[in-house]
């Protein structure tokens, strides 16, 4: 009967999926898209990365107001690089985290969330542009936007918010990326032992490997080259929320009941980390907040989006439209796989859907998921990590503007590619970095902890209080008048919701070093 409805819902998943392609291969144009080459790179041409140059509007045809080339970004090209970014590995946790709140307040949580980002992102679009939104000064980057409009000491606060989290981002995301490697080699080897062989493995050797992976695609020079990666990662996110969401229909109507209890995980259940006490209760319902804010942190990276898309019309007025699709779709997915997950497990959810051995069969099913999962998460490793990659090889041509190390680009051949602009500084520093997080995730292999308390550092003041502040700075909002006042209150209430998922957090942190081993964890 379970593979019965699998396979019903399975061949859904798939028309579903090519439906989805042919829709977006129409929309966009791919075939007839050709890739947008800067005349000059950023490394040799640093004073329009800082100073936006306002030629005329309508320049020409070939180039923006700000002198660059013409954008050629759409409406369906930005909600690819959000959907890639949005649905990641916390799409994964959700039924964890409905779990520990409750039929009653784990789908309202989730869905105040959602309308909490689509406000915010909503807000943040209108500060791509200084003063006017629609031929003001363009700001590059989130933090560009920040300096512009706020200045002081909120840029350097910012930026470093902000970069810290793309980076434990990026650690979160090999540690999920190996987790799902390790999960294929799992399932087919509990498989051929009939369930016999736990089958304990370590997750170093995966980690090296989608870092490996990851120093190749890190040499992609610019954030706008990787549309291409974008759909793809897109379209896995998709395959493998579908298995999930499968697999727990299924699961319930093998069962025929819904598992759960409306407040959630009850005091003395055993789990694989031990029994729940009343104090860990609250501690892991706090850590669910985490959870649910990481699994739609995009803010940071809007407005980079944002710089993609073409006009007219306005960038903010597609930028919105974008951001409302995209949030909407993903918000239907995490409240399906979220709750059908909880359904079919109860209190029992495990902390990753498809890789806690809640489901064993049908084996080449999970398979095809955990592979979409490394597919997606090495397409959305590279949209979190340009923003960083970019900000630090703009500081270095403005520091060292002379060195052929810094700014020197070689032409090298590249067959089935064509010709490659190799720079040396990018393949050290991106190199140095894609080590860097791979010995985090190494050191840390902590999957729903790191979530949760990514989610927890980057929610309040990237996804709510820059926004917020940068919004009232440019409408020019009058202090204690009603629009000022119900934004400082939203500011405030999700200061404290970051709080206290950061307590539960790093609560659970705590508890895992307890057993933890250095480069010695296995699964």
């Amino acid at each position: 009967m379970f593979e019965y409805h699998t396979l019903l819902l399975l061949l859904y998943m798939y028309s579903f999926t090519i439906i989805y392609v042919h829709s977006l291969l129409m929309f966009t144009g791919l075939l007839q898209i050709e890739e947008r080459q800067d005349v000059k790179h950023y490394l040799q041409n640093t004073q329009t990365e800082t100073v936006a140059v306002n030629i005329q509007p309508n320049y020409s045809k070939c180039f923006d107001d700000d002198g660059r080339l013409k954008r050629t970004g759409t409406f369906w090209t930005a909600t690819a690089h959000i959907i890639t970014a949005v649905i990641g590995s916390g799409v994964l946790s959700l039924a964890w985290a409905v779990a520990q709140l409750g039929w009653v307040a784990g789908p309202v949580v989730m869905f105040l969330f959602a309308l909490v980002n689509l406000y915010t992102s909503t807000l943040l679009t209108q500060c791509y542009r200084t003063g006017d939104s629609v031929t003001g000064q363009r700001n590059y980057t989130y933090m560009e936007a920040v300096k512009s409009i706020l200045g002081g000491k909120k840029v350097k606060l910012c930026g470093l918010i902000q970069y810290v989290n793309l980076f434990g981002i990026a650690v979160g995301y090999t540690i999920a990326a190996s987790v799902s490697m390790m999960a294929i080699k799992r399932s087919n080897c509990y498989h051929n032992s009939h369930g016999k062989d736990p089958c304990h493995m370590s997750s170093n050797g995966y980690m090296i490997t989608f870092g490996i992976a990851e120093v190749i695609f890190s040499q992609i020079p610019d954030f706008d080259q990787v549309w291409w990666l974008s759909i793809v990662a897109a379209i896995m996110s998709f395959t493998y929320s579908s298995v999930g969401l499968s697999l727990g229909v299924a699961k319930v109507a093998e069962n025929k009941t819904f598992k759960g209890s409306m407040l959630g995980i009850s005091i003395g259940t055993v789990t694989q980390a031990g029994t729940v006490t009343a104090t860990q209760k609250i501690w892991r319902s706090l850590q669910a907040l985490g959870a649910m804010a990481f699994a739609y942190s995009f803010s940071i990276i809007l407005i980079e989006i944002q710089d993609t898309i073409k006009s007219p019309p306005a960038e903010h007025k597609t930028m919105r439209k974008a951001t409302a699709l995209s949030i909407a779709v993903t918000t239907v997915f995490y409240l399906l796989c979220g709750c059908m997950g909880y359904a079919a497990f109860g209190d029992n959810a495990p902390g990753n859907l498809l890789t806690g051995f809640g489901f064993y069969d049908p084996y080449w099913l999970l398979d095809i998921a955990n592979l979409a999962i490394v597919v997606h998460l090495i397409g959305a490793y590279q949209v979190f990590s340009q923003p960083l990659f970019a900000f630090v090889e703009k500081w270095s041509a403005r520091k060292w503007p002379k060195s052929s190390f810094v700014t020197g680009e070689y032409d090298i051949a590249v067959p089935f590619y064509g010709v490659y602009q190799l720079n040396f500084f990018r393949l050290v520093w991106r190199s140095i970095f894609v080590l860097l997080t791979t010995l985090m995730a190494m050191l840390m292999p902590f999957f729903n902890d790191v979530v949760g308390l990514l989610g927890a550092f980057g929610f309040w003041p990237l996804t709510v209080y820059f926004p917020i502040d940068m919004y009232i700075s440019q409408k020019k909002i009058g202090r204690w008048t009603s629009r000022w006042i119900g934004l400082q209150l939203l500011s405030v209430s999700c200061l404290i919701i970051s709080l206290v998922a950061a307590i539960g957090s790093i609560a659970g942190v705590v508890l895992d070093l307890k057993t933890y081993k250095p480069f010695r964890t296995t699964y």
